[in-house]
């Protein structure tokens, strides 16, 4: 197999005046080595400053090549980095754009769709990529972590893209289908496993194919008893045998939850890594300006400029080096007088009277001191130096009193928000409180995960205890989560001891359950709730598909240092796994949101999809259908595979899953190649 043959260009006028502060191309070049599936060479490298002739001439010198079998054929890949945000010398959108000849808004698209799910900060990149010639170029992010993530994003996919670039015969490539290209790329929508043709009907939910179909009541609410007890002291003679409670639409039910969380609470916290997923809870200025004094953008020589003006004589000739200077906190180098320079390193402060630095590259050492290690006078070779030039003046990057992050700005897990609060002399910081959650299983079938001797009689393993625990902490959004275990149905008493003990132990603001929420004799939340905690139960149906019966109650409990009643949070998810988490992104993300302070808070992200196969919709619930998503790169869409078929309790649905499909509430299917919303629940797949 033929290599791919990729070239790595850093646009930075820093990197491009010291090359040694470069970190992307060891970062890039690790990504092309240890990610790269053994497709590519070792990439051609070069560093250029922010200038738009410089970057075209880089980029022309490697896609522009006239005799393709010399210096190692033709470049396949062009990836830059850097210059792609809106700073005064990001020019590298403008200098890449001109040299396409064909644009490739699909590999942007999937860039973007994955720095999304890392940053909201993503929408202030401004990458392009393209064709030129037989090569495609791309345009990354300077941070090394950006653009290592926007690479790993694509990377499975660009050895198709250069390959077609190159001159691949298309028909020939695609002759076994998209399968093929999936399993040649390592890629897929990782449903194969459950041996699913994705051109057969997605009747999931009726009758599928699969021997399962949804159970369907053959009475209608007026043709049953009209029993008005959920107390479960009572004979199954006396007890509801359907619910009492309202059929609430998703919406509707999400208003309720919203309008019951508490407001959030402020908190100052000092200035650390631990604040990363608090939200800001007032305007935040800078208390110090950086730099705090003249520094040198380059290594060097500071020197007195005269400015037009002026009649003193040229910079340019041989001076006396009178001090040198450090990137150091310890002192301040003397005063420089006429006709003397000053070494200087990049980033140490200039000399008074100092007005500009010369780059060590535009000099000569003319002479050493007498041991012969330092230089004693040294030659400026131009006369070309302006006033200010390589110099950053005070608050020049952040001025005294700017305003650094604004009041509802959630602080991430890339360093970029907790970075500029420490360059700008913030200590403490006012967020937002984080709420303390807790899982809890109920029923007496469930068995942990720990247990290692087989299943008997109707044991089940508690898979949603895990997959829950596992999905909170991955939202960042909790100050705690505790494992809590499982509740048994008997005795009864037990769940009740056991949510006292989460709000008054472990001062829990909100408890979730899974199970124990339906009209079974055992299924105990709702008369618990109302009967033995004296809460209320805001909603206990919900008209979806899966989790018609989630349920979403309130309890008062005694604050401990207070001792007045607050009123605590229970989310009763189902019992069945795909419901529960289901129902924790569309129920228990919003009031999360709510509770730690952010603006909006909506929930998972919504996007539109194009359907791959046909899927059937349920003319009596909205239904949210587990599919993989994935971005096609023929057209830069986005496509919509089902994960199979959707029964709540199929486990496997989840497993390749990264967004829920919102099937309207509808007879018939969505037919191939339709379009229809979808809520991402992660990154998008490779297609």
């Amino acid at each position: 197999m033929a290599l791919f043959r990729p070239a790595i260009l850093v646009i930075s006028d820093t990197a491009a005046s010291d090359p040694s502060t470069d970190k992307a191309i060891p970062t890039l070049r690790e990504v092309f080595s240890v990610e790269g599936a053994g497709k590519w060479t070792e990439p051609l490298t070069a560093i250029v400053s922010d200038d738009v002739i410089e970057i075209q001439r880089a980029i022309r010198s490697w896609t522009d090549v006239e005799d393709e079998s010399s210096n190692g054929g033709i470049v396949n890949l062009v990836i830059t980095t850097g210059g792609t945000g809106f700073a005064r010398r990001d020019f590298t959108p403008e200098a890449i754009s001109p040299l396409l000849h064909r644009h490739a808004p699909g590999i942007v698209h999937g860039m973007l769709s994955a720095s999304f799910e890392v940053t909201p900060f993503a929408m202030m990149s401004r990458p392009v990529a393209g064709v030129r010639n037989k090569s495609i170029i791309i345009t990354l992010p300077g941070s090394p972590k950006g653009a290592k993530e926007n690479l790993l994003a694509i990377l499975k996919l660009l050895p198709h893209a250069c390959s077609q670039a190159a001159g691949e015969d298309s028909r020939t490539a695609h002759l076994g289908g998209v399968k093929k290209l999936e399993k040649d790329a390592g890629v897929g929508s990782g449903t194969e496993k459950h041996n699913h043709d994705h051109s057969h009907h997605h009747d999931h939910g009726h009758t599928s194919g699969h021997g399962h179909k949804v159970p369907k009541a053959h009475t209608t609410p007026s043709e049953r008893p009209q029993l008005q007890s959920n107390d479960p002291r009572l004979g199954a003679s006396q007890r509801y045998r359907s619910s009492p409670y309202p059929m609430l639409s998703v919406s509707d039910a999400v208003s309720v939850i919203l309008q019951t969380t508490p407001s959030p609470t402020v908190e100052v916290r000092d200035l650390s890594p631990d604040l990363v997923g608090y939200v800001v809870a007032e305007d935040i200025h800078a208390k110090e300006a950086v730099p705090a004094y003249r520094a040198s953008l380059v290594d060097g020589y500071a020197v007195i400029v005269a400015d037009k003006t002026s009649t003193s004589k040229s910079v340019k000739g041989t001076f006396p080096v009178a001090s040198v200077s450090h990137a150091q906190a310890s002192s301040l180098p003397p005063p420089l007088q006429p006709g003397q320079i000053a070494r200087i390193t990049t980033g140490a402060p200039l000399p008074d009277n100092a007005t500009a630095v010369v780059m060590v590259e535009d000099t000569i050492i003319s002479s050493l001191s007498e041991d012969g290690k330092e230089e004693k006078t040294v030659e400026i070779l131009t006369d070309e130096l302006a006033p200010s030039e390589n110099i950053r003046e005070p608050g020049s990057d952040i001025a005294i009193g700017e305003l650094m992050l604004p009041k509802g700005t959630q602080i991430t897990p890339l360093g970029g928000e907790i970075g500029v609060l420490a360059a700008s002399g913030t200590q403490k910081v006012s967020v937002y409180e984080k709420p303390r959650v807790g899982v809890m299983s109920t029923g007496d079938e469930v068995t942990d995960i720990s247990h290692s001797g087989p299943l008997h009689g109707g044991m089940i393993r508690d898979s949603n205890r895990p997959s829950l625990l596992t999905l909170l902490r991955g939202w960042n959004l909790c100050a705690e989560v505790v494992d809590l275990a499982v509740a048994r149905d008997t005795p009864h008493h037990e769940l009740e001891t056991k949510l006292r003990d989460a709000f008054r132990l472990h001062d829990l603001d909100i408890v979730i359950t899974t199970g124990g929420v339906s009209m079974g004799e055992l299924d105990l939340l709702k008369p618990t709730v109302e009967r033995a905690l004296g809460g209320e139960v805001h909603f206990g149906r919900v008209s979806m598909k899966p989790g018609k019966p989630t349920t979403f109650a309130s309890v008062p409990i005694k604050d401990s240092s207070s001792g007045e009643r607050e009123r605590r949070l229970i989310f009763g998810l189902p019992g069945n796994p795909a419901s529960a988490l289901v129902t924790a992104n569309l129920f228990l993300l919003p009031c999360i949101q709510k509770f730690v302070g952010l603006p909006n808070p909506q929930g998972l992200e919504r996007v539109k999809v194009k359907i791959q196969g046909r899927v059937r919709c349920d003319k009596a619930r909205i239904e949210y259908h587990r599919v993989s998503v994935a971005l096609d790169p023929s057209d830069g869409r986005l496509v919509a595979r089902s994960t199979g078929m959707q029964r709540s309790s199929r486990v496997g649905s989840l497993a390749s899953a990264n967004a829920l499909l919102v099937l309207p509430q509808r007879e018939g299917f969505i037919e191939e190649g339709g379009e229809c919303e979808a809520l991402m629940m992660g990154v998008v797949h490779g297609y």
